[in-house]
């Protein structure tokens, strides 16, 4: 990290990653309360989903917050800038995407490639980040790297947003700009059988960076505002509670909306799009307003070194909780409890066994996923990015003073 980056480091709000990743984890395996729990619990962990929301405001928040005072649209500070993103985002991208398509070589699982003729064309489109412009495609190879591409064109799409906002002082209108286009992508593609490319509102709302564009302006608009205003304030509103509150009051109100044929969540609902798309995403920036300006028992939880911890490898507990990682350490436990049953037929003995129950399992799955998370970030993700920082890749590093 460097020194600049040190300066514009806030501990809790890496503990706020370790949230966003482990409310996804519930949503993706919310059914494993289906049995012991009201319906009603089961439909509101559905819309967890939240956490994608959470990582979209707080990726707006942080690239503002660390480029908009000293960004130059210059061919120079652009390759530094990307070279930054490119060690932060893409090693852990690129090793665990190819993970998955050595898995298919050997297992053939059709939710990997959903009917596209070619695997390495795949698997081509999924390195570029271009698949998460296909609804087909959307959830091939690694199902939740989606995020990555909305990511990325962001990311690409920041120090131009940046110059707008300090030339013209256009906020409002590059989201309806940037809206719009996706909305006349989608008029102009929908009827074109091409994988689905922009193939429904929906898909372009809820899956693409024009539809999901507020989310990271919202974090732009917070990291204005305490550039401004600084990380303190006399009032004694608790917006740390207040945004919390109303986080979870929006995950209430989606999991009221009837579920769309043919989607999965009352997020798909037209309703749910707007409330998770714009009201949600202001009441995370009112939350991360209270944690990066109060001192509250969250934000001492949430800047806890464990805690910090789980936030610095929570990039990597994203890509793997779902597929190959995930169904390996599931096949793992089914084997330990087959083994366990074994040993006691062989002990003549008639016990209940510590694998046998779904809900342990699934916490079972949770510690080990952290377990590998940490383990692969501090000695791969964590040197490769360093590796890359101080490489001469695009830009040349910067001697030693």
């Amino acid at each position: 990290m460097s020194q600049r980056e040190q300066q514009n480091y806030i501990p809790a709000l890496t503990g706020v990653r370790a949230l966003a990743a482990y409310l996804v984890f519930i949503s993706h395996y919310e059914y494993t309360f289906d049995q012991n729990f009201p319906h009603f619990i089961q439909r509101f962990f559905l819309e967890f989903h939240i956490g994608v929301t959470i990582f979209f405001v707080l990726s707006g928040f942080l690239i503002a917050f660390r480029y908009y005072d000293n960004f130059h649209l210059t061919k120079e500070w652009f390759k530094q800038y990307l070279k930054n993103r490119v060690a932060r985002i893409y090693p852990m991208y690129f090793l665990i995407t190819a993970g998955a398509f050595v898995v298919y070589y050997f297992t053939r699982d059709p939710s990997v490639v959903n009917g596209f003729p070619s695997a390495i064309g795949l698997f081509f489109m999924h390195i570029t980040f271009v698949r998460g412009f296909f609804h087909q495609l959307n959830f091939t190879g690694v199902a939740q790297g989606w995020s990555l591409t909305v990511e990325e064109c962001f990311y690409f799409s920041a120090p131009i947003a940046f110059y707008i906002l300090h030339r013209y002082r256009k906020y409002f209108l590059q989201i309806l700009a940037l809206t719009g286009f996706g909305f006349l992508m989608v008029l102009i593609f929908r009827n074109v059988n091409w994988y689905g490319f922009f193939g429904n509102f929906t898909f372009m709302m809820l899956y693409t960076f024009f539809g999901r564009c507020f989310e990271f302006f919202v974090g732009i608009k917070l990291a204005l505002m305490i550039r401004k205003k600084g990380f303190h304030r006399t009032n004694k509103l608790k917006f740390t509670y207040i945004g919390f509150f109303l986080i979870f009051f929006c995950v209430w109100l989606m999991s009221l909306l009837p579920i769309p044929k043919g989607w999965s969540a009352g997020l798909h609902n037209p309703l749910g799009i707007i409330i998770n798309n714009y009201l949600l995403a202001v009441s995370i920036a009112t939350f991360f307003y209270g944690l990066i300006t109060e001192t509250t028992v969250m934000k001492k939880v949430l800047a806890n070194p464990f805690v910090e911890l789980l936030g610095k490898s929570s990039y990597i507990f994203y890509l793997i909780h779902l597929g190959y990682m995930y169904v390996f350490i599931y096949n793992g436990i089914n084997w330990l409890n087959d083994y366990t049953f074994d040993l006691y037929d062989k002990w003549g003995l008639d016990w209940h066994s510590p694998f046998q129950y779904d809900n342990l399992n699934i916490l079972y799955a949770f510690v080990l996923l952290n377990a590998v998370s940490i383990f692969l970030f501090k000695f791969i993700e964590e040197p490769l990015n360093h590796f890359i920082r101080k490489s001469d890749f695009l830009v040349k590093a910067k001697p030693k003073q």
